[in-house]
This record gives C-alpha cells, structure tokens and sequence, in this order.
C-alpha cells in the first residue's frame, strides 16, 4: 500500500500476512468476541451460574460463529464494533453490545445480561492479548524460528570439514572450520526457543480492582478464584490470581526480552556472515535480474543480512521498550498499557522481517574455498600456539615469550617453522607431529564440534 505510514503494512504487507491474523485489529475484536463468548459459556455451562442455563451445541455453534471464520464476511462483521465504538468510546463495551445485538436475533436471547458478566474491560483485554501472542508464537512466529535454525543446522553440516582462519580483535587467530563457527548459533538459538516454547502465559479475569468485589456481591456462594483458574484454562492459559486490575505483563515482558535475545544472536549472526562475505569466504548466488548497486553494475551486496540486522534492531528497540514498560502501572491501574500493546505487532513483525531476510541470504551463499585455503595458507604465524604449547608440555623455559620474539608482527611461512622447530629441545616425535601441522589442519575438535 503506497500510502501506508508504516513498512509493515506497507513495503512489506505482503510478507506479514501471517500475522494479520494475530496483531491486526481485527484481529484484536475477534479475539475479545472469542473471549467473551467463551465467558458466558463458562458461566452456564461450567460454573453453573442462577439465573443461567445451559446452553445447547447448537447454540454453542452460534456463539462461536461469531469469532470462527476469518474471511470477508467476518472482517465485515468486526466492522460493525468499529461502529459501535463511534458511539460508546470504548473499544471493549463495543463488543459487547455487538454480541447483545446478535443474540437477541437467537434462541439465546435470555441470557444477554450475563455477556461480560462481573468484568472489568481489562479482563476481556489481557486475555485477549495473551491468547493472540501465544498462538502467534506457537502457529506462526516459533515455526518460522525452527525453519531459520533448520538451514544453519544443513549449513554446518555441510561445511562441517571445511577449515577457515578464525579471527579474534579482527586479527588470524587458532583456525576453526565453518561448520563449527555456524553450529555455536544453532546451540545459542536452540537454548533461547526452548525457554520461549515453555514460557507461561498468564491471564486475569477477577474485577476492577482483582478481588472479585462485583462477584462476590452477586453469588457470595460461588468459588470464584476456582472459576477463574478455570476460564484461564479453558484459553489455554495460566491463571494469575494475585493482580490489580491489570494482569501484570510480567510475562510479557520475559517473553520480549526472550525474542529480544534472539534477535541479539541474530545480529551477531548478521555481522559475522556479512564478515565472511567481505573476506570472500563465501560467495552469493547470482539471481537474474537482480541489481547490486545502481552505479557499480559488478556488485553483490549482502542486502539480505543487512535488512535483518536493521529489523532487528528496530524490533528490539520496541520489545524492549514495551518489556520496561508494561509492568508498570500507577497504583491499581492506568491506561499507559492499553495503546504499547497494540504495538506488540510492530515489534514481532519486525523480527519475522529480519527472520525471512536471514533465510533468504543463507539460501545464496556458496562457499569459496581458495579463498579459505588462501588466507590460511598466508598466516603459518597461527602455529606459534601449538608449538609453544608443546614446549611448556616438556617445560622448555620461556616457550610463549620464544614464540612471541620469532612471530608478533611477522610473517612467517613453514620453513622458517620447521627450522625453529628444529632447535628445540623435545623428543623427535613431537617434532615430527609438529612438522605435520598446517593452517589447514591445525582445526582441534573443530569439525567433531
């Protein structure tokens, strides 16, 4: 859309429709419709309320026609609350009168006064939230994390024996292979997808002030926080019995800051294939038709790695922002909360950009190995490690400082290495083994790794 305000929904709509369904505001009124029908059918038919009745499969049906589909016709439906809120004002008691105006069309006409029975709006809106992200997490967003992880596991594997000159402060340092360097982000992923599978997601539905005041007035006899554990359950969710009015978002908060860590390891990621690039490590498939630079018509840029270390940055900007934010409120409650959760979709997006960006560039690269074998082959300087390690083995005095006379800041190449090597004092089999080291094979459990 050329006039959109924001990429998301404009540049880049195309690629965030999976997500429409979870952060988009239409997607916000179905998720309170499905939190309020299924409310009042907790009420009759689970806690039983007087004055309700059970409410029939068929009129289960109807209750849940309202928030099912996800097509024109219910797009057109949500609509209608936008409506309504022209005049109420108030987003949630929209949807209330929405479903009263739609009941009263069916057989559940004689329970109207028991839509959003006892609820503040906060109730309907923090379960509406957490519904919406735990299933975006689980269908959409973690999916597409496994996917991103799945291609650096076939990339390490693939070049799990390729050696590579490692560079720590920038400089040739104890050489490694590819595989290895890809598979520690595949362990740091795995570790922070696991922590956002198992996170909990909490939700409240206990009044204005979170003691069941207006509950209590009406059916002292009823268990209410067992009721309430219930409903929680019935989303699918974890009931947080001890809050204000709103639900804390402590949870949100370690969910955000969780995403954040990912994306953190991801930046990283970025640098260091944009590194590898730059070093001609590896190379990047030419695809027809595509355009590196609009002057330098011989140029390949690495776009791809830097479109998602900018998303990346950006979402963590706003998911960092929201995790500092969110868990806090002034005395029982204050409204702060209620316009930086709708930008919880700008911050996932972002991410879920920065994600397909990544894939798409590891799908181009393609190693090159003479330039590998070059660079190695041009820093024999590396084995000064094994050697002097070698020596402190047989307690040759002064062994790092020897090294450090006859390498720092030289180049040196493998015959100045075996005549030094020749001179030491140690049994003739650790100097064979010595001789036998190159760049190439100086890897340690690199390719095992």
């Amino acid at each position: 859309m050329l006039t959109a305000i924001s990429p998301l929904d404009g540049r880049y709509a195309r690629k965030l429709d999976p997500l429409r369904e979870y952060f988009s505001e239409a997607a916000l009124i179905r998720a309170r419709i499905y939190v309020e029908c299924t409310w009042l059918m907790f009420l009759c038919n689970d806690a039983k309320l007087k004055g309700t009745r059970k409410i029939t499969k068929k009129e289960e049906a109807i209750l849940n026609s309202f928030w099912k589909d996800w097509d024109e016709k219910a797009l057109s439906f949500y609509m209608r609350a936008k409506e309504i809120e022209k005049v109420t004002n108030h987003d949630v008691k929209s949807i209330e009168y929405l479903m009263k105006e739609e009941m009263k069309k069916t057989s559940l006409k004689d329970l109207l006064e028991f839509v959003h029975f006892a609820c503040t709006s906060e109730d309907i809106t923090n379960l509406s939230y957490a519904v919406l992200l735990k299933k975006s997490l689980e269908e959409v967003f973690l999916p597409k994390l496994h996917g991103l992880n799945k291609n650096l596991i076939d990339l390490s594997k693939k070049f799990q024996n390729i050696p590579m000159m490692a560079h720590t402060h920038g400089q040739p340092a104890s050489p490694t292979t590819v595989g290895k360097e890809l598979k520690v982000f595949v362990r740091r992923l795995e570790r922070q997808i696991i922590q956002l599978k198992t996170q909990p997601h909490f939700g409240k539905i206990n009044g204005a002030t979170g003691n069941y005041n207006a509950h209590m007035a009406a059916y002292p006899e009823v268990d209410w926080v067992h009721v309430s554990e219930g409903m929680a359950e019935k989303l699918g969710l974890t009931a947080n019995l001890h809050t204000t009015q709103i639900e804390s978002h402590d949870y949100l908060a370690e969910i955000f800051h969780n995403i954040i860590r990912i994306n953190t390891i991801l930046i990283d990621l970025d640098r260091d294939i944009w590194s590898y690039i730059s070093k001609h490590y590896f190379k990047q498939k030419v695809i027809a038709g595509e355009v590196g630079s609009s002057t330098m018509p011989h140029k390949v840029n690495p776009i791809d790695f830097e479109n998602s270390e900018g998303n990346l940055g950006i979402a963590n900007a706003v998911l960092s922002f929201m995790a500092e934010k969110l868990p806090t409120s002034r005395m029982q409650r204050d409204l702060t909360d209620s316009t930086v959760l709708r930008n919880m979709g700008v911050g996932i997006g972002h991410s879920y950009l920065a994600y397909d960006s990544t894939m798409k560039g590891l799908s181009k690269l393609e190693i090159n190995t003479p330039a590998i074998d070059a660079d190695l082959n041009d820093n024999w300087e590396v084995l000064a490690e094994p050697i002097q390690t070698v020596m402190r083995k047989y307690k040759v005095e002064g062994a790092y400082e020897k090294l450090k006379a006859l390498t720092r800041g030289k180049k040196l190449n493998q015959k100045a290495f075996h005549k030094f090597i020749d001179t030491l004092k140690i049994p003739e089999k650790d100097k064979k083994s010595l001789k036998k080291l190159t760049p190439r094979t100086y890897i340690g459990l690199a390719d095992k790794l």
